[in-house]
């Protein structure tokens, strides 16, 4: 898809107005509110987005890893647009055209034996729910998760979460353990090889399991391929050992597919390029690119049979929202007619994956280069023979410099980087022209030789 823009036109006036409202008067996620300046937005396109400036950059964070059929795709916006002129919403207890079209085609892409589709807001409480279908479903409690994770920020979702996000928030849910997934670059395992990697991370799952009391655990829940903490690809043998895991201890298998689903890999969901089905998939982000909020769960017809006879305690307002649901159906119907899938496949092996194994070598700084499709991490070290980081751990202010240093040599040069810690990630809209995927590869190799001075 090509970019539908001309030349960004300058509205300094435009620019003083939404900085002033912003800063005045919204509260922002994450952030200590007098620390941040956010960049006014005034539009985008396909795969760019431009301020009030007159400067544009190619988004090569898809946002927040949503935006998988780019800004303002014309399909999108006018299935939203028929939607709104029909019938702008519902409620869920009533049943809905476009609600039920698209959980039908979402389950049609599921594995064979997932019939049923629970719509939500967005991924964290598709986490939510998931987590309360598995304790209904089993009458147990616990759950497992990563420490290298982020599951969302309602208050089991950010228990689930490995990450430091969770600290503030702590106690939430209580009945939450953490163990360590497999990081073959950075094994807690000490292991030498991706099949010594997997079989010492199991070996650790089930001693957690064994340690936890596996007559407590409802569920274990991992993202697929782990995202904001890594791109952390799990090795091969992994995925297929914890579903051993659960089958035998009797534990329900959450994959979280909020990033990864809807094509991130070049898979409808990415579990489904690891030979491994789960029990429950969450998913949100790249079912309609976020153009109208909308998560969900795929429940299993296992599970979902216990809520025949048996009431579901859980709903929200605007589950399967019209609005939502029209831009998602649209999504499937440029998936297919466009073959969105295969063209990320095929642009990873060939552009990206080639592309980035060359700066690996050639800049210092780079320590691991690792993903699928259009979803990398570039791994950033001060010393490749140690493997220090770049930045310390959850790093901030002058602390972060050098991976700020980078992400502001990124903008000059007109990409909008994804970084996190030690990392620059690469996921840029699904839709990219290729020219423009090898000009923001082109632009992130520069921007590494800021450093590149730190090693």
């Amino acid at each position: 898809m090509t970019d539908t823009l001309t030349d960004p036109l300058t509205d300094l006036d435009a620019d003083a107005r939404v900085r002033a409202d912003d800063r005045g008067h919204v509260f922002h996620s994450w952030s200590a509110q007098a620390l941040i300046d956010p960049l006014p937005v005034a539009g985008g396109a396909g795969a760019s987005f431009w301020d009030y400036a007159g400067h544009t950059y190619l988004d090569f964070s898809s946002q927040l890893v949503n935006l998988n059929l780019g800004h303002q795709h014309p399909d999108l916006v006018a299935a939203i647009q028929q939607q709104a002129g029909r019938l702008a919403t519902i409620q869920p207890a009533l049943a809905n055209d476009v609600r039920g079209e698209l959980a039908r085609r979402i389950s049609e892409v599921a594995p064979d034996g997932f019939g049923k589709v629970f719509f939500t807001n967005g991924g964290a409480d598709a986490n939510e729910n998931a987590v309360r279908m598995a304790r209904a479903f089993t009458g147990k409690r616990k759950v497992l998760a990563m420490y290298r994770s982020y599951h969302g920020n309602t208050s089991t979702a950010i228990a689930l979460t490995g990450d430091p996000r969770r600290w503030a928030n702590e106690p939430s849910d209580g009945s939450v353990a953490h163990f360590f997934g497999p990081y073959p670059y950075r094994s807690p395992f000490h292991a030498t090889t991706p099949e010594e990697e997997t079989a010492r991370a199991l070996e650790h799952l089930e001693q957690t399991i064994v340690l936890e009391g596996a007559q407590t655990i409802a569920a274990i829940i991992i993202e697929t391929i782990v995202g904001t903490n890594g791109v952390l690809v799990p090795p091969p043998g992994y995925l297929a050992g914890v579903r051993e895991l659960c089958d035998r201890y009797g534990i329900v298998y959450i994959a979280d597919e909020v990033m990864v689903g809807f094509g991130r890999i070049g898979e409808w969901f990415a579990f489904q390029a690891f030979d491994v089905v789960p029990d429950l998939i969450t998913f949100a982000k790249g079912v309609n690119s976020g153009y109208v909020p909308l998560g969900g769960v795929v429940i299993s017809d296992r599970i979902a049979a216990h809520f025949d006879t048996v009431s579901f305690q859980g709903g929200l307002t605007y589950s399967g929202h019209p609005l939502a649901c029209a831009a998602g159906v649209a999504t499937f119907e440029v998936f297919e007619r466009d073959g969105i899938l295969e063209r990320v496949r095929d642009l990873g092996s060939r552009v990206v994956e080639p592309r980035l194994r060359e700066i690996a070598r050639r800049h210092p700084s780079v320590g691991d280069v690792r993903g699928r499709g259009l979803f990398w991490a570039i791994e950033l070290v001060k010393d490749a023979e140690t493997r220090e980081p770049l930045v310390p751990f959850n790093a901030s202010g002058q602390d972060a410099a050098p991976v700020a240093a980078v992400a502001a040599a990124c903008k000059k040069a007109g990409v909008w980087p994804f970084t996190h810690f030690n990392r620059v990630h690469v996921a840029p809209p699904l839709i990219i022209d290729e020219a423009d995927l090898v000009r923001g590869l082109d632009v992130i190799d520069t921007a590494l030789h800021a450093a590149d001075e730190y090693v």
